[in-house]
């Protein structure tokens, strides 16, 4: 076994988080809150409103910075009031975090099948859902792998029947739609920073909307819901989901090489997809037109008649010592969420979403893999059908 290990997607440091980090240690804002905190939050938004200055951005962005993202999906859905039996309406090829938090707050998961075109949402299956659940109180759509959904289509949609879109933009940041960022496309939406994620506070998310007042009480709700007296005074629940200012600094630099990143990500998408173009049994995790991803993960789908096999690819890869996974199991296939309804366009129980688990494999996109690296993960690859 070669000894350096290549990683799936693992932290990447610029340098430029250690001047932050030490700032927070010599004025010992160690605790939760503090100046990091405050300036990463306007920075953030900063960085999302400036790349393409629309009508979206006219009343202006505020966020607030949280533990995680899944924190943030929370205070959105306790921010548009989700209750017991209440539907919501949610990507079921993403990540738990996703969807998670519906039950939290007593909600009903109900999960929308995904479109060949981006492996997001489907439009045409989120329009099908309202006629059967015309009563829905939010919609959760993902962009899968850092590729924008079809978000004005879903914004559109959600708009027609008066219910909030919620978007998911975990796996997104500095990812644009039609040239607008995504995160900005819903009354609320949310980021992650955990450790694989394109930039990474090693763990932490944001919460944005372009209401203010709803943010406040998202921060209110974040610090305990403390109110504002000499003692502690709670007339509501709160959380203990504050950013740290030490977690904030490490933010801050992370943030000055978003680009940069981006543009790695970039390269190893295209750089495996030129090496392996001549593979017939294999399609990269597609692109639409009008998307400009983030690139965060680089994927791939096996035809079914394939004599290779997606665990094929990834038991020799770690026998390579080789980190890459599989795609994300869809949540209406979960056992936990067995009881949850599942809106599709096709006839197969499984779904698009579930197709392209069954035959999809996530390859090291890691933004510190050098050509090198490049070179032996296309190797080991394009072994498997006899071609150097």
């Amino acid at each position: 076994m070669e000894k350096n290990r290549i990683y799936l997607s693992s932290p990447t440091m610029n340098g430029l988080e250690q001047q932050y980090i030490q700032e927070a240690f010599d004025t010992n804002w160690i605790a939760p809150l503090g100046p990091n905190v405050n300036e990463f939050e306007k920075e953030f938004v900063s960085y999302l409103a400036s790349k393409e200055p629309t009508e979206s951005f006219e009343n202006g962005l505020y966020s607030t910075a949280l533990v995680s993202g899944t924190a943030a999906i929370h205070l959105a859905l306790k921010a548009v009031g989700i209750k017991k039996g209440d539907v919501v309406f949610c990507s079921s090829l993403t990540f738990a975090a996703s969807c998670n938090p519906i039950v939290y707050e007593g909600g009903v998961p109900v999960f929308i099948d995904s479109e060949e075109d981006s492996w997001n949402m489907d439009p045409k299956a989120l329009r099908k859902a309202f006629k059967k659940y015309p009563n829905a109180k939010a919609v959760i759509v993902v962009n899968l792998y850092g590729t924008p959904a079809k978000l004005d289509e879903i914004a559109s949609i959600c708009s027609e029947h008066n219910v909030v879109l919620i978007e998911d933009a975990a796996e997104s940041l500095g990812a644009r739609y039609k040239g607008i960022q995504t995160g900005t496309f819903g009354k609320y939406g949310i980021f992650s920073f955990n450790g694989n994620k394109i930039i990474t506070t090693s763990g932490g998310g944001m919460l944005i909307s372009d209401d203010q007042s709803m943010i406040d009480k998202a921060r209110f709700w974040a610090t305990q819901a403390r109110e504002i007296a000499s003692h502690y005074e709670h007339k509501e629940i709160g959380y203990n989901y504050r950013m740290s200012n030490v977690l904030a600094g490490i933010g801050r630099g992370q943030l000055k090489s978003l680009d940069e990143f981006i543009e790695r990500k970039k390269k190893i998408y295209y750089t495996n997809k030129e090496a392996l173009k001549d593979i017939e049994d294999i399609r990269f995790n597609p692109i639409p037109e009008d998307c400009q991803p983030n690139y965060w993960l680089t994927c791939i789908t096996l035809k079914d008649t394939s004599k290779v096999k997606p665990i094929d690819i990834l038991i020799t890869l770690e026998n390579n010592n080789i980190e890459a996974r599989p795609i994300w199991k869809p949540m209406h296939m979960q056992p936990v969420f067995a009881d949850c309804d599942f809106i599709s366009m096709v006839d197969d129980p499984k779904g698009i979403s579930g197709k392209i688990f069954e035959c999809g494999v996530c390859l090291p996109s890691d933004i510190k893999n050098t050509d090198e690296d490049m070179e032996r993960i296309i190797r080991i690859v394009k072994g498997f059908w006899g071609s150097r």
